[in-house]
């Protein structure tokens, strides 16, 4: 579902009373939204459109609302009326690149399935790097939910229910936004780490296996990502079919 899909659909609702419990709300997906306005050339979804075009070319930082204004061509006064705040107009953004995530068809190997959409996802918030600063923001748009769903569908007919259900979701979850955000923090120039393991060398007694194993000097991302869900994805599997707790 797209943002303005969703605004749509939000503003249905709270005609119909049933946002009346997000009066106050703080998070964009739980206010109750306004009327839409009569703007023929400004909506929510042009204006996440043009805020991930600017995050993507120029990083959060150089993200305000009177930026953001100018470069749709209107004033403050008019973006505040579609958007409350500039956290508003991330966790708008945040959700609407993850309908870049494919969601795999749901009728194959759980074990695939969920590697192929992990995958998926790691991969657009890598090409959205601007999205790994905004890990552990309450996420609870359509996009998101969707593919949250989706991997706990999985994870259910593979065979987990109650806690363990919980456990696999959120390690799984973990796993992707750890690996994005040290991927995408991680910058030291070849040179720099050639030294940093010499460096591990030169006091291998504190740091034996570090010294011994090129501990700087590893950077395959994404076979170090991929061999990891798969130990991960073993765990689940050992505990499906062993019928652990």
């Amino acid at each position: 579902m797209s943002a303005a899909d969703e605004e749509t659909q939000i503003t249905r609702t709270a005609g119909k009373g049933g946002l009346k419990s997000g009066k106050g709300a703080r998070n964009v997906w739980l206010k109750a939204a306004r009327a839409p306005r009569e703007e023929p050339t400004l909506n929510r979804a042009r204006i996440v459109d043009e805020a991930i075009a600017l995050l993507d070319s120029e990083g959060i930082e150089r993200l305000t609302m009177r930026r953001l204004a100018e470069r749709l061509g209107h004033g403050s006064t008019t973006l505040y009326w579609h958007v409350d705040t500039k956290d508003d107009v991330l966790d708008l953004c945040l959700d609407a690149i993850y309908d870049e995530v494919p969601l795999p068809d749901p009728a194959g190997n759980w074990r695939d399935e969920i590697t192929e959409m992990l995958t998926g996802w790691r991969t657009v918030m890598l090409r959205h790097r601007w999205s790994t600063a905004l890990v552990g923001r309450p996420m609870i748009g359509p996009n998101i939910l969707a593919r949250m769903e989706f991997l706990q569908a999985s994870l259910l007919r593979a065979g987990l229910t109650d806690t363990r259900l919980a456990a696999a979701t959120w390690g799984l979850y973990n796993h992707v936004m750890g690996s994005v955000v040290t991927r995408a923090g991680w910058y030291m120039p070849a040179d720099e780490r050639v030294q940093a393991q010499q460096h591990l060398s030169e006091h291998g007694d504190s740091y034996p296996t570090l010294a011994a194993h090129g501990y700087m000097l590893a950077d395959d991302w994404d076979g170090t990502f991929n061999r990891s869900l798969d130990y991960l994805l073993d765990g689940i599997h050992a505990h499906v079919t062993g019928g652990e707790d």
